[in-house]
């Protein structure tokens, strides 16, 4: 093969970030995209979702997709929108999955989009479209095929890909590409998608090929390791918070992730209450995405772990699934103790806002995280300590008792990738880290020091590009300007510097002692904005 035939991987999201997933690799004859994904975290990398695709749509031959998780599926029906007409490759749960979750993820850009031209219109601001609509969404799904586990897949003309049981996500996968070599042994490339940890509650452990030629892997926690918690004394850690709860007879309010997450934590509720080790209380599932996702999740019950248990509570007497609007409202006019679950899993979008809205300032109340919080969103601005936040335009007092419970991720901790990877081995040439910010990066990369060699570790920036051979694989110049600087990427922005500035302005004058003292400083802040403008 002709060095300009070998293939080039572009790197177009989830690097030194968590979000946005998107990888293509490209040949003189095909171009195939790993994954398509939403943008989150801090107000800049969400813009990317609004801005061009660093590549043409309709140009794409195919999507190999890992799995059904927004920030690995959220733009293909953008990319759909704006002309790609090739086959979806993803396992059927996957693509049932994203059969609501895609239009869910529309339907939140829709009418977050509309409360936002509202204040947009009261400002004499320019009005902004969705980044999709839920139509959009709908068009995607007739091009999803199915591919299963361990089967090979001819996706193009020299190129095939296997699926692996990844232990991350109903449906979740790595996979691996063999890329015709012209003569040579084929090149084999191992895409790790998310990897599952061990005591995962519905999900079996991660697999994958071993003797590969290059390795892209996640990140995530490549800097911590979790302690060695059994599902049993997961549950026992959960029971001591919501007995808390209980004993501030104020709300559990626990953002999640609508799909899987809410699924392990309904089963570990469930079994806590039918050995009264806490108390019954209603559990409300706010997220109409939940309930859709959960029906699913009863129809895939044969193939995953603890499928049994997870119909039961799925029945139980105190579980109530909400759907309108008004019924998710009239959840905060009750007293007492209850648990509230609704996404979005960090804080960021859906109808969790609703509720932190309404409870964040009151003492008697707890907010569980229950997973990762990227940079810059607002579940993680929580756990930092914020005093104040705002949502939707308003200042919100945090008086809540706001803690993490980090035992239910969807994600291997750093002694668990370098298993994954090393089983992987012998790998020819280059391992590309990514899908973590700098701090996850950093760790693995230490973490794989006497097992691989430093100089083929690879962490790639956005939009990086790199030529891969038989014999190793050069950085290529980017045919494009990148869309976001590498220092901007997976940290906070100056639109989390501007809320964080409005809240300590509001709290200087609000605290200070008279109406000349807070006369005082609103004049210093208006002569420092006057020097400026001189």
């Amino acid at each position: 093969m002709d060095h300009d035939q070998h293939p080039v991987l572009r790197f177009h999201g989830a690097t030194h970030c968590v979000t946005g997933s998107c990888y293509k690799i490209e040949t003189p004859h095909w171009r195939i995209l790993i994954d398509c994904g939403l943008f989150q975290g801090s107000k800049s990398e969400r813009e990317l979702n609004y801005g061009a695709f660093p590549f043409p749509p309709d140009a794409i031959d195919a999507v190999i997709l890992t799995h059904a998780h927004i920030d690995h599926s959220g733009l293909l029906p953008k990319l759909v929108k704006q002309g790609f007409r090739g086959p979806i490759y993803a396992t059927a749960a996957t693509i049932d999955l994203c059969s609501v979750m895609l239009p869910d993820a529309a339907h939140i850009q829709e009418t977050e989009v509309d409360q936002l031209n509202r204040r947009n219109a009261q400002r004499g601001r320019p009005l902004v479209e969705p980044i999709y609509r839920k139509e959009d969404a709908v068009a995607c799904m007739p091009l999803f095929r199915v591919a299963q586990y361990g089967d090979w897949t001819t996706v193009a003309e020299g190129l095939r890909v296997r699926f692996w049981n990844a232990g991350h996500l109903l449906g979740s996968s790595s996979f691996e590409l063999e890329i015709d070599g012209g003569g040579r042994s084929p090149m084999r490339i191992v895409f790790s998608g998310d990897i599952g940890p061990g005591h995962k509650l519905l999900q079996t452990d991660p697999q994958g090929p071993s003797g590969v030629d290059y390795l892209v892997c996640e990140a995530t926690y490549g800097d911590r390791d979790r302690p060695d918690v059994s599902p049993d004394r997961r549950r026992t850690m959960l029971g001591e918070i919501v007995r808390g709860a209980a004993r501030a007879n104020g709300p559990l309010i626990i953002p999640s992730f609508a799909v899987e997450r809410t699924q392990e934590l309904l089963v570990d509720l469930h079994l806590l209450m039918q050995t009264g080790e806490i108390p019954r209380a209603p559990i409300f599932v706010d997220s109409p995405l939940a309930t859709r996702a959960s029906a699913i999740f009863q129809r895939h019950a044969d193939e995953i772990e603890n499928g049994d248990v997870l119909r039961q509570a799925l029945i139980s007497a105190e579980l109530r699934f909400t759907d309108t609007v008004e019924q998710s409202k009239a959840i905060n006019r009750l007293t007492g103790f209850f648990v509230v679950i609704a996404a979005s899993g960090m804080c960021d979008a859906g109808r969790i806002r609703h509720h932190l809205k309404a409870n964040l300032w009151r003492k008697n109340a707890t907010v569980m995280m229950a997973g990762y919080q990227v940079q810059g969103s607002l579940g993680r601005i929580l756990l930092d300590g914020a005093r104040r936040v705002r949502i939707q335009g308003e200042e919100i007092e945090v008086r809540a008792n706001v803690t993490l419970f980090d035992l239910y991720s969807g994600h291997a901790d750093a002694a668990e990738l370098l298993d994954w990877i090393m089983a992987r081995g012998p790998i020819g040439q280059s391992l590309f880290l990514t899908h973590g910010e700098e701090e996850g990066l950093a760790g693995l990369a230490e973490r794989l020091k006497g097992s691989f060699p430093a100089s083929r570790i690879i962490k790639p920036q956005l939009d990086d590009a790199f030529r891969l051979g038989p014999g190793g694989c050069v950085p290529i110049e980017i045919n494009h300007a990148r869309r976001l600087k590498p220092e901007s990427v997976g940290r906070l922005d100056w639109h989390n510097d501007l809320s964080k500035l409005l809240l300590d302005v509001s709290e200087a004058v609000n605290s200070a002692a008279d109406e000349r003292g807070r006369a005082k400083i609103i004049r210093q802040i208006q002569r420092a904005l006057a020097a400026r403008g001189d």
